[in-house]
């Protein structure tokens, strides 16, 4: 077996890897809810269908601040908005072409395809070829890049006060 097959397989395992994570995430949280349990005291779970929601308003305020300010290179992440894109087309279980990702990354083409090699090179995302169209090839976030996701993720909410923590510290503060 050659390289090029030996690479075309583990792309394949990690699919199928990302996949049968999607899934048990389903199964634990039982579909589409979208609560944030605690698994233990003041532990946010590793995992939750809430971060591909997160995911998204982090996405669209990108877009305003940069609609807001008129001068999107004011705010340039590419790499970022790539990460956050594959992360929210991974937790919808959908395939993103090179291209898709080219055009939510909000710079040109070029730049996204350095990014996107960037982050190949650092382990955090995977290209695939399709296999119905040789001209297209798919990109996704490696095991690795999606648990740094979740990681970034649950450290956010783990941030986060409940309604009721947040509600008697504003009291105290307005008395």
């Amino acid at each position: 077996m050659d390289r090029d097959q030996l690479k075309a397989r583990a792309r394949r395992l990690i699919a199928t890897a990302n996949e049968l994570l999607a899934l048990a995430h389903d199964l634990e949280f039982h579909g589409d809810d979208a609560r944030i349990e605690e698994t233990a005291p003041g532990r946010p779970p590793k995992d939750s269908p809430a971060w591909a929601e997160i995911a998204r308003i982090a996405y669209r305020e990108r877009r305003r601040r940069a609609e807001v300010f008129s001068d999107p290179s004011l705010f340039g992440e590419p790499a970022w908005d790539i990460l956050l894109d594959l992360f929210i087309a991974a937790k919808e279980r959908k395939r993103l072409p090179v291209t898709s990702a080219c055009i939510g990354a909000a710079v040109p083409a070029t730049t996204a395809l350095r990014w996107l090699t960037v982050l190949e090179e650092k382990g955090l995302i995977v290209r695939e070829n399709d296999t119905a169209d040789a001209r297209r090839v798919f990109v996704r976030l490696s095991t690795e890049g999606y648990e740094k996701m979740i990681a970034y993720f649950s450290g956010q909410a783990a941030e986060f006060r409940p309604d009721e923590e947040y509600a008697a510290t504003t009291w105290r503060k307005a008395r």
